[in-house]
């Protein structure tokens, strides 16, 4: 008995409260050792370091509740007002 892709589910647990955006601001911080005062709105997260294996790490975290987040649409806009507006969308939607 062979096991295909789409029978495998990633098991979720509910996240214990919503992602808000100082939430988001304080993890990106995290991965970069900063301050989160110091991570403003519009900066690229790029030109303050973050790498694509921390911004995966961070989509994955921000997901663990049942948020569909798409990895992609987070590169597109790698600023945290952008990353907001993502999370923000997938959680009035119900994830």
């Amino acid at each position: 008995m062979a096991i295909e892709p789409g029978d495998i589910r990633r098991i979720l647990t509910p996240a214990a409260a919503p992602v808000t955006r100082e939430t988001m601001r304080a993890d990106i911080a995290r991965m970069l050792h900063e301050d989160p005062e110091e991570i403003g709105g519009g900066d690229s997260l790029i030109d303050l370091g973050l790498d694509s294996m921390r911004a995966m790490n961070l989509v994955l975290k921000w997901s663990e509740g049942g948020l569909a987040l798409d990895f992609a649409a987070f590169a597109e806009n790698p600023t945290l007002d952008g990353w907001w507006a993502l999370v923000d969308a997938a959680q009035s939607a119900g994830g």
